[in-house]
């Protein structure tokens, strides 16, 4: 059964990103909020601007403008995504670990993107190791992260992070 905490958070989110969205006509960002089960709650397709829900006593389909989420839209402990990024899909309480996981596409190469990630995050007290080019670690708040990058083209990258799980 899902918690009344992914209820709470579902609506206020896609009332958010329904208003951010309003003057971006091309490209979006998809969102998906699941339950604590792994059921589907509300999701955001962010190349057609469809959002669907199903929540307890409600379940429907309409259309909004597409949402387009760039690096100033994410923070975590002050920590902004790489300048530039445009975060490509969110999913919030994403499998059995209820893990949240965002992937993001970042305007540099990923051993730049990675380095900013760790002095960024450092200088937020988070603790981070390098492990082959991931970055694994906890924030201050003593949750697991993870920041995973590859490339995508000439001085391009693909990333995610995955906090929690």
């Amino acid at each position: 059964m899902a918690s009344l905490y992914h209820y709470g958070l579902a609506l206020p989110l896609l009332a958010a990103l329904a208003l951010s969205g309003c003057d971006r006509p091309t490209g979006g960002t998809s969102v998906t909020i699941n339950s604590s089960d792994g059921e589907t709650l509300a999701a955001v397709d962010g190349k057609s601007g469809e959002v669907k829900l199903a929540l307890p006593g409600f379940t429907g389909a309409f259309k909004l403008p597409k949402v387009s989420l760039e690096a100033d839209n994410f923070e975590l402990n002050g920590v902004h995504l790489y300048p530039g990024s445009k975060i490509r899909n969110v999913d919030v309480g994403n499998g059995r670990d209820k893990a949240f996981v965002m992937t993001f596409d970042s305007p540099a190469a990923p051993a730049t993107v990675r380095g900013w990630f760790r002095d960024k995050m450092e200088d937020a007290d988070f603790t981070l190791t390098d492990q082959n080019g991931t970055l694994v670690g906890t924030t201050a708040e003593e949750k697991p992260i993870r920041v995973d990058l590859r490339p995508a083209g000439t001085d391009r990258s693909t990333g995610t992070i995955t906090l929690g799980g």
